[in-house]
């Protein structure tokens, strides 16, 4: 659920990344908690960057380091929704989710150490996984490939033809 527009700054914060490969299709990386899907992210420690965060989860949660993923330089998701914070279940508090998108540069091994499982699933919008962060995330990642001929570039995926306009014969 989404928070009201009049609703508080939020107390929570967590980013992480959404990584893709083309292996031999373009594919996205999603970890397995035991009820759901979900990315490599977490809450932010003392002091730490949104970026900084990202990355440190994305090499917790997979063993991918900085150097084996391009960031879009561009790309930028945010997202607030209510959550019942760790410290306090009873209570509501807003999160903002913060989301680097990656490119796996070359084939690496994935160490999942904090989820059950991991897989990559195959690009093919719309996706219907999870529809509080995920969904969200990835039609707004569908449009950004639209408009970037740089990550479509990262991934080898070829802009949609166009044929020139006709002289209407």
């Amino acid at each position: 659920m989404q928070p009201e527009p009049t609703a508080p700054e939020p107390s929570v914060f967590s980013s992480g990344y959404l990584v893709f490969r083309k292996h031999p299709r373009v594919q996205f990386l999603l970890m397995k908690h035991h009820d759901r899907w979900d990315l490599p992210k977490g809450h932010l420690d003392d002091g730490e960057t949104k970026q900084d965060a990202a990355i440190r989860e994305l090499m917790e949660e997979t063993g991918l380091r900085p150097t084996d993923v391009w960031t879009d330089p561009v790309f930028l998701f945010s997202h607030r929704y209510w959550v019942a914070p760790r410290k306090a279940p009873t209570q509501r508090a807003i999160k903002e989710l913060t989301i680097y998108l990656g490119v796996l540069l070359q084939d690496r091994n994935i160490d999942c150490t904090e989820h059950l499982s991991y897989q990559w699933w195959d690009w093919q919008p719309p996706h219907q996984i999870q529809a509080q962060t995920i969904d969200p995330l990835l039609e707004c990642v569908e449009r950004h490939v639209k408009q970037s001929e740089q990550f479509r570039t990262m991934l080898g995926i070829l802009a949609e033809r166009r044929d020139p306009p006709g002289d209407g014969h």
